[in-house]
């Protein structure tokens, strides 16, 4: 199965590593092609997100951050 759409998890509030290990878990779960948006207000998210989509070869679209609150676009391709 390709392309599943989009995944919004929105994990505000929890610190490292709970952001990194649910958005690994649901990657693991999702079809190649689906979006994921993440969002998190742990600043170490900044770090971690993109070093996870390194090791799993995911495309990170994008970060924005807006009032504390980070969100990832990334890609399951």
């Amino acid at each position: 199965m390709v392309g599943e759409g989009i995944v919004a998890l929105n994990l505000v509030g929890f610190l490292c590593p709970v952001p990194v290990h649910e958005t690994r878990k649901a990657v693991e779960e999702a079809a190649r092609g689906t979006l994921f948006e993440v969002l998190c207000d742990d600043p170490e998210t900044l770090h971690d997100i993109p070093a996870l989509c390194d090791r799993m070869g995911l495309v990170l679209l994008g970060v924005s951050e807006d009032a504390g609150e980070y969100a990832f676009r990334i890609e399951k391709r």
